[in-house]
């Protein structure tokens, strides 16, 4: 039968990623979930994390706190609370801080993610 599961931010697993933690709240290493993974990350103010892609991941970003962009190439899409982006698989980007707040996002990928496994410098 089905059974309802849940995390505490206080108890995740929290992944120290380049320009980044990344606190794994739900997904196949702690639950039953299959096709998904959640998570928080937080990124220090001022910062430009390094740029990366999910080969064969979605994304979705939601933003709680702070201000930044989300840089594409050329193009960059402001992150302020309350905007959620989609990323599709193949689309390499970066996310730039602006000030000094962290920016906090909630995130979501399907299927689910190895944390870390697609950036450069794990590589």
């Amino acid at each position: 039968m089905p059974k309802l599961e849940t995390a505490h931010i206080d108890n995740c697993t929290v992944y120290h990623l380049p320009g980044r933690d990344w606190f794994y709240l739900l997904g196949p290493q702690n639950c039953s979930t299959r096709n998904l993974t959640f998570g928080l990350a937080e990124f220090p103010g001022g910062t430009l994390a390094e740029a990366h892609t999910h080969d064969t991941q979605e994304e979705i970003l939601y933003t709680l706190s702070g201000v930044g962009a989300i840089v594409v190439g050329e193009k960059e899409v402001r992150m302020e609370p309350g905007v959620a982006v989609f990323i599709p698989p193949g689309l390499a980007h970066q996310i730039r801080v602006d000030g000094d707040e962290p920016l906090t996002v909630v995130t979501l990928f399907s299927p689910p993610v190895i944390p870390g496994a697609y950036d450069p410098s794990k590589g």
